[in-house]
């Protein structure tokens, strides 16, 4: 009985190997290694080369004042048609300029603020507006997880961030967890199509491109609001 016991964990043990061993080999397969454009980190998913991720330097232009003008954020809030009691994550949240936006919305509610910089989370708490609201809850995230509760999420918001995920299959599966059966993503980026949107082609992205992303993590394009000046409003739910 202990031979045929040892022989059955011997088994076991191989398989879970072989299974490890396939899932590692599908991420290799994932995502392609080769140059490509200064802008990027030289790897690719699904055609498109991933971009260098915006460090906390870049924190003046996160707040600059133009930047309402510029990109119509108080219309993008109202596109997300937040209600009170809604538990919304922004993915990226930097020094937090829609997190601010948001955390007067969501009186019963909560914000969650995730980044994978610690840097931009304390300049996030370190605004004078953090101990005004009890709802924002700073989450640090990492290259291929939001670390967010599962089934708790209404509203996911990526305002420029996406095309900087190095991993971003994994983060879709992750973000696919934190939603709730209804939730929606707002997928902002801006128009890779519009050759007149003043920012570097590797920080834009087609609606195409995106829709052939999403889908591969099983999300399907709800509608795409087109009332912003330079981006896309994408929103996308679970298929």
């Amino acid at each position: 009985m202990k031979y045929i016991s040892s022989f059955s964990f011997l088994i076991i043990f191989v398989l879970t190997v072989a299974s490890i061993s396939a899932q590692d080999s599908t991420a290799i397969d994932r995502y392609t290694l080769k140059e490509g454009d200064y802008n990027g980190i030289g790897k690719w998913y699904m055609g498109r080369e991933i971009a260098y991720v915006m460090g906390y330097q870049g924190i003046n232009w996160l707040e600059r004042p133009e930047r309402e003008k510029e990109e119509q954020t108080t219309k993008l809030i109202k596109n997300m048609d937040i209600q009170s009691t809604d538990v919304i994550a922004d993915i990226g949240a930097g020094s937090g300029y829609h997190v601010y936006k948001m955390a007067p919305l969501t009186k019963k509610g909560k914000v969650f603020a995730v980044d994978i910089q610690e840097e931009m989370l304390t300049a996030l708490m370190m605004n004078p507006k953090f101990n005004k609201y009890n709802t924002i809850e700073t989450i640090l995230g990492s290259e291929k997880s939001v670390n967010l509760p599962e089934n708790t999420v209404d509203k996911v918001l990526m305002v420029d961030v996406y095309h900087e995920f190095s991993y971003p299959f994994e983060m879709l599966m992750s973000i696919k967890k934190a939603l709730k059966p209804n939730g929606e993503i707002y997928l902002i980026e801006y128009r890779g199509e519009d050759n007149t949107v003043p920012i570097k082609r590797l920080h834009k992205m087609t609606e195409n491109q995106a829709v052939k992303e999403l889908k591969a993590s099983g999300f399907k394009l709800k509608k795409n609001i087109s009332n912003l000046p330079w981006q896309h409003c994408m929103v996308f739910i679970k298929e």
